[in-house]
């Protein structure tokens, strides 16, 4: 089965909305346009209800099949940008100084847009297609905000399905990982309070630099020496400030990053260990560290049945041999692990042409994924509702 036929109808109109969203890009809770676009599509497709403002800029949309069925299946889509400026020379780049969709999440409400114009328009399912487009994937905490706001009590779902593109060069595939597919993720932010000097009368100063520096080359020991050589463990600093002048020793330093992890046990161990350290520094050197540390992600585990089923419905589009369900774990981070955390489900990646990394200012994504992708998560649908009896048996 290749494409669906509406989406295929539809594919000038999905890369007409895919370029509109690229070139209006909007930070996490801020995705005001890109809101209402999805709202008015989805008035536009015949979705029966449309609710929006959840988590302020959320919108869930649900379609009901030509069954009686109760089951419901949630599709989901990220709509948010990054701050990042666009490098692309595209005639539809960013138009927003500094804000970029620089991870496709543009292409991803673009896609879930295309899966319900072709669940409504066919209705061939037993139950109910539950759509959710999320605000503020990146480390802003939008499904955590959704979920808040009682979004499965509201718009209950038996399994929930989400998708990234992967610019893998690999146009037409689509991989996943079972079990721990994506890692979970601790920010950190430090300030050493120390005593600023003359930079030519150091003795004066508690150089809160100096301590930084060692503090950086200390956190690289946490995994070596705390965490098994077997359990997976990312620990970086990303950003470092401090001082204003050649001749003055500055008062404070900060430092942040990142502790990425596929269990919980190994956070604690890391987020102990940089506690403890960040006390020693304190007293070894008589400043003050002030740490705050914070879990912004959980670890995104994929359901191994449901993840059958999800490129089962794949390899209807693609065929069964662009599928692989053995994806390496990515220690990168997804917050629609949040969601799989109350409802299981699945979270797949689809290939696409262009290799260029994502949270790159030159990423370019390429369209032709939007119908393969669109047709994958309609499928899904129809696939888990088509089985409905047999499943609840």
């Amino acid at each position: 089965m290749p494409v669906l036929p509406v989406i295929a109808d539809s594919t000038d109109e999905l890369t007409e909305i895919f370029k509109d969203l690229h070139a209006h890009p909007e930070i996490g809770f801020t995705e005001t346009r890109t809101a209402q676009v999805v709202a008015e599509k989805l008035r536009a497709y015949g979705v029966d209800e449309v609710h929006t403002g959840i988590a302020k800029t959320g919108v869930v949309g649900l379609i009901k099949g030509k069954g009686g069925g109760t089951r419901r299946i949630g599709l989901r889509a990220d709509m948010d940008a990054l701050p990042i400026d666009e490098r692309t020379n595209l005639p539809y780049a960013s138009k927003t100084e500094g804000v970029m969709h620089a991870c496709g999440h543009d292409s991803h409400t673009t896609m879930l847009l295309g899966a319900a114009k072709h669940l409504a328009a066919t209705r061939d399912f037993d139950g109910t297609a539950v759509v959710i487009f999320q605000p503020a994937e990146e480390g802003l905490g939008g499904a955590r905000g959704m979920l808040a706001e009682g979004l499965f009590d509201k718009f209950p779902c038996d399994e929930v399905y989400g998708m990234h593109n992967s610019p893998n060069g690999q146009p037409g595939t689509v991989g996943i990982c079972k079990g721990a597919a994506m890692a979970g993720a601790s920010f950190f932010d430090i300030k050493i309070q120390g005593r600023g000097s003359h930079a030519a009368m150091p003795q004066h100063s508690r150089d809160p630099l100096v301590i930084a520096a060692m503090l950086v080359a200390q956190i690289q020991t946490i995994v070596a020496r705390n965490v098994a050589p077997l359990d997976a463990c990312v620990f970086s600093v990303t950003q470092s400030h401090a001082g204003s002048a050649y001749n003055i020793v500055p008062d404070t330093a900060t430092l942040a990053g990142t502790i990425r992890y596929f269990k919980d046990e190994v956070r604690e161990i890391a987020e102990s260990r940089l506690r403890d350290l960040c006390d020693g520094m304190a007293k070894a050197y008589g400043v003050e560290i002030e740490l705050d540390l914070r879990n912004i992600f959980d670890v995104l585990m994929n359901d191994d049945a449901l993840s059958d089923a999800y490129m089962e419905a794949a390899a209807d589009i693609v065929g069964v041999e662009n599928i692989s369900d053995t994806d390496e774990p990515a220690t990168g981070s997804e917050d629609f692990a949040d969601m799989l955390k109350v409802v299981p489900g699945a979270y797949c990646r689809v290939g696409h042409a262009g290799t260029l990394p994502l949270h790159n200012p030159g990423f370019v994504l390429d369209p032709s994924v939007l119908p393969v992708g669109a047709s994958i998560m309609a499928r899904i649908v129809e696939r888990r509702l088509a089985m409905a009896t047999e499943v609840a048996a």
